[in-house]
This record gives structure tokens, C-alpha cells and sequence, in this order.
């Protein structure tokens, strides 16, 4: 059964507010992984602590920072937006499911992938600096 809508409403505002868009449905998911050109960044959101703790302050941060960052952003939410979730996960290959997690896309094809493992209990300094330097790498 999904999250209360009114209990994740702050969690998907932290990523919205820094310009994700939010991809309700699988027909949504698809319409944006089908634009294939430049950098894009796809975050799977969720209301672990993993998320709250590390996943969404380490993206606020990095894209704060002076350096190229992905043109496109977009999150699904993991226990809410159930079919975007699944067809989001589509798109990462044989990459396990985990949630949160981040992929990240060069002309439609995922060039970076930050699973849960290596999100939860790290130094927020050091995902930041990962991000960074994917951001740096793949800018298209």
C-alpha cells in the first residue's frame, strides 16, 4: 500500500523545490526518458532515512555548486508513485532495485548509477564529491 500523500508531501518538496519534476506515472517516465539528448539525472526518492539523511541534502548541495550539472532532473517516489517507480527501474538495466538511488544519462544511455549501499551512512562530503564528479564526467 503507498505512503499518505500528506506524509511524503514535505520529502518530495525538498526535491521539486530544486527543480526535479516529479514523474507520477509509468506514461510519464517514459515521455521523459524518451527525450535522448544531453545529461539527465533520475533520482529514486523515498521516505527512508537514507533519503532524508543523505540522498536529498547531498543533491541540494552539489546542485548548488559552480560546476556543469545535468540539463534535465527528475525523481520518482518509491512506496507512492508505484508504476513511475517500476518503469523508472526499467531504465537501469540489471542494476538491483534499491531505494534511494540515482541514475544518471548521457543521450539516453545510463552512464552512472549510485545505489542505496552507496548513499546510506556515507560523510555527506564524499557523496557530494561522487555526484561532482559524475556531473563533471558525463556533461554531454
Amino acid at each position: 500500500m503507498p505512503y499518505s500523500p500528506l506524509l511524503i508531501a514535505p520529502m518530495r518538496k525538498e526535491l521539486s523545490s530544486i527543480g526535479f519534476t516529479e514523474l507520477l506515472t509509468a506514461e510519464s517516465v517514459d515521455a521523459w526518458m524518451a527525450q535522448k539528448t544531453g545529461t539527465a539525472l533520475l533520482a529514486v526518492n523515498s521516505a527512508s532515512g537514507a533519503s532524508a539523511g543523505f540522498l536529498r541534502p547531498a543533491l541540494t548541495e552539489v546542485l548548488q555548486r559552480p560546476i556543469p550539472k545535468p540539463e534535465r532532473l527528475a525523481t520518482v517516489f518509491a512506496g507512492q508513485d508505484v508504476a513511475a517507480t517500476e518503469r523508472a527501474r526499467s531504465y537501469f538495466g540489471d542494476v538491483s532495485a534499491s531505494e534511494p538511488s540515482v541514475a544518471l544519462f548521457l543521450d539516453g544511455e545510463m552512464v552512472y548509477f549510485v545505489p542505496r549501499y552507496r548513499i546510506e551512512g556515507r560523510d555527506r562530503a564524499d557523496l557530494i564529491a561522487d555526484f561532482a564528479w559524475a556531473f563533471v564526467e558525463y556533461r554531454g
